[in-house]
């Protein structure tokens, strides 16, 4: 099993980078390995299915050139593969006085951006747009919309099979080692050698890094669950599309805000809570490696120091359907507990550095013979073709 290109991780930026390789060097065999039985079983299965704009990142950094190349792209392969797709704008509304400077920054970012139609509305113009949302100020973004991200990595996989693309499920990795102008990598069912390798492991990017590097990294990937509710049917009403808060400047999460889903439904959330594990979807997961590699990180040690007021709301909210009801309830009063059923979670992984800065923006790192996609959190399904782009000339180059 000899590759010009293998892949770790068959999640939508690891399937996007294998079509594009095979779309613009047909030759080249490469393989993508996924340690699952399918492919896009975690964070790309598990997320909240948003067309992100390009609205929140910071001017002329990877976030805002790849999401919003992304979105182009990302549009128009939908258009063209006919995968259900809906552009529906979102509403992003302020609850208190304090909030509105960051609102106003907002909009400037968005036109620094690029955004066409961002535009401040008035609290007419917003009842109008969702007739149950209350605020003291908004803006709507009209280029936000909803997608299956699990149908999209799905139809890459499948486009990147048929132009003679291998994808290997099953094949969790357990080492990599590095000869002279080749490496080899050892998965749970055999070894296979490849002479450029693409890490987009996700949860798992950092520690397939240090597998290939044989060093720590100065970052570390902390699992982040976020938990969502469902409105049951008959109050769904509510919510017509997507409505957001002002997100807080010091944390990259946007807060819990209502989402109307491609295959039906609204949901409501997330939250953001430490994971006990980097898989762990419910609050019973907990694996004690991983749980203590996240916690003995000095990065971690001092967001917790800085920001424990922070994280307890964010847990009380975690156990506490009535806390969570209540934030909602800051955009729409009328939501009751008893609207609420129990949705499903994902987990993000969010890259933190020793000094406790939890990166917002993405990060590939480079050796000789590889790439490492290691922070490609929110929003990277929607940017992912844009990564892929970039990641796959970074690796043609090493060949």
């Amino acid at each position: 099993m000899q590759y010009d290109i293998t892949i770790i991780g068959g999640g939508i930026v690891g399937l996007a980078t294998g079509l594009k390789l095979k779309i613009q060097k047909p030759d080249l065999k490469v393989a993508v390995l996924e340690k699952e039985q399918a492919l896009a079983r975690h964070q790309t299965g598990n997320n909240s299915g948003v067309i992100h704009s390009g609205l929140y990142y910071k001017p002329g950094s990877l976030k805002a050139s790849n999401c919003i190349d992304g979105y182009q792209q990302l549009v128009q392969y939908c258009q063209t593969h006919d995968i259900p797709f809906e552009i529906t704008g979102k509403v992003v509304v302020a609850t208190e006085k304090e909030q509105l400077p960051q609102l106003k920054f907002l909009m400037e970012r968005g036109l620094q951006n690029g955004l066409t139609g961002i535009k401040s509305i008035t609290m007419d113009e917003l009842r109008d747009l969702e007739p149950y949302c209350k605020g003291l100020g908004a803006l709507h973004v009209p280029q936000t919309g909803i997608v299956d991200y699990k149908a999209v990595a799905l139809s890459y996989g499948k486009e990147f099979q048929a132009l003679g693309g291998e994808i290997l499920l099953g094949h969790k990795v357990l080492n990599i080692s590095n000869l002279k102008n080749k490496i080899v990598i050892k998965t749970l069912n055999n070894e296979l050698t490849t002479k450029v390798l693409i890490n987009c492991a996700g949860l798992y990017a950092d520690k397939i890094a240090e597998l290939h590097e044989k060093t720590t990294l100065p970052i570390r990937i902390i699992p982040f669950r976020g938990e969502y509710y469902k409105i049951k049917k008959e109050r769904q009403y509510l919510v017509k599309n997507l409505i957001y808060p002002v997100p807080d400047p010091n944390f990259p999460f946007l807060g819990v805000h209502f989402t109307r889903m491609m295959k039906g439904g609204v949901e409501a959330g997330p939250n953001a809570v430490l994971a006990f594990k980097k898989e762990g979807y419910r609050k019973s997961d907990f694996n004690l490696k991983e749980f203590l590699d996240a916690i003995t990180w000095p990065g971690l040690q001092k967001v917790a120091g800085k920001y424990w007021k922070t994280g307890l709301g964010e847990y009380k909210r975690s156990f506490s359907k009535k806390a969570f009801t209540a934030a909602l309830q800051q955009l729409i009063p009328d939501i009751q507990e008893s609207d609420l059923e129990s949705g499903g979670a994902g987990v993000r992984a969010q890259a933190c550095d020793r000094n406790g800065g939890l990166l917002d923006d993405f990060a590939i790192h480079e050796t000789i013979q590889a790439v490492h996609v290691i922070n490609a959190p929110s929003p990277a399904a929607t940017s992912a073709l844009s990564i892929a782009d970039k990641v796959a000339g970074l690796a043609l180059a090493k060949l």
